[in-house]
C-alpha cells in the first residue's frame, strides 16, 4: 500500500500547532473542507476537496495528514483516509495507529498523487520556514 501513503521526517521537533494553523489556512484558501485535531505531540488534518462528482463517488475519502513529534524529529504521513465525522472528539493516538488508508481506483490514485505532491511541497515550506 505504499502508493497510498507517504512519510517524511524532518530533523528536529517543530511547533505542531503553528504548522497545523498555517497549513489549514492554506488548505481552506484553496477550497478544501478541513478538520484538524492536535493532542500533545500528535496531530491530524483531514482535507477534502468539494465538488458534485467527488461528493457522489468518494464522499467518505479525504487526504489525511498525521504529524508526530518524536524526541529526534517530526514525522509527517499523508495518504487517503476515511473522512471521520467527529474528528474533534476522536483521540489522535487511536487515529495514528489505526488503518487510515483505503484502496482506491487508478484515476483517484493519479489525482491524489498530484495533489499530495503539491500540498507536501507547501507543507515543506512551512516546516522549513521558507
Amino acid at each position: 500500500m505504499a502508493i497510498f501513503k507517504k512519510e517524511r521526517e524532518y530533523p528536529s521537533q517543530q511547533d505542531v500547532n503553528q504548522i497545523i494553523n498555517q497549513f489549514v489556512q492554506y488548505l481552506q484558501n484553496e477550497g478544501y473542507k478541513v478538520q484538524q485535531k492536535v493532542e500533545g505531540n500528535k496531530a491530524i488534518v483531514q482535507a477534502q476537496k468539494a465538488g458534485i462528482l467527488r461528493d457522489l463517488i468518494a464522499a467518505d475519502r479525504a487526504l489525511t495528514f498525521t504529524f508526530e513529534n518524536t524526541p529526534e524529529n517530526l514525522k509527517v504521513n499523508v495518504g487517503i483516509g476515511k473522512w471521520i465525522q467527529n474528528l474533534g472528539v476522536t483521540a489522535v493516538e487511536a487515529l495514528i495507529v489505526s488503518p487510515l488508508f483505503l484502496a482506491v481506483d487508478v484515476p483517484e490514485i493519479l489525482w491524489t498523487e498530484h495533489v499530495e505532491s503539491g500540498l507536501m511541497k507547501y507543507l515543506d515550506s512551512i516546516i522549513k520556514g521558507t
